[in-house]
């Protein structure tokens, strides 16, 4: 079964939140620093497509970019630990704000 469906948002969060404690790296942990670490693990995943077409995952890539992915993730959770987020209530918000500045019927297809 994949675990996507059995974990949850906040067990992603207590697992961060126990791997920063058993380290004492929340002292680390300033919102400015965990913006910097996303922003360079997002740039990390981004150099593995560098001069390629990125439509598709060439062969012994996919492993990399889950790393990467993973790194991102683990910051971004980092940044709602230290900030108090709840993120599923944010990730609903912004969906519904995208939804209303972006409607299907007359984005479809396209970005723009």
């Amino acid at each position: 079964m994949l675990e996507d469906v059995q974990t949850t948002l906040q067990d992603l969060k207590n697992m961060v939140a126990a791997f920063v404690e058993e380290r004492d790296w929340a002292q680390f942990h300033t919102p400015k620093n965990l913006a910097m670490s996303v922003a360079i693990e997002a740039a990390e995943l981004m150099e593995l497509f560098q001069w390629s077409d990125g439509r598709e995952l060439e062969p012994g890539l996919l492993e990399r970019v889950e790393e990467e992915l993973a790194d991102v993730l683990i910051y971004c959770l980092a940044m709602a630990n230290t900030a108090g987020i709840d993120l599923a209530r944010v990730v609903k918000q912004k969906m519904a704000a995208n939804a209303r500045k972006y409607p299907a019927d007359l984005y479809r297809g396209r970005y723009r």
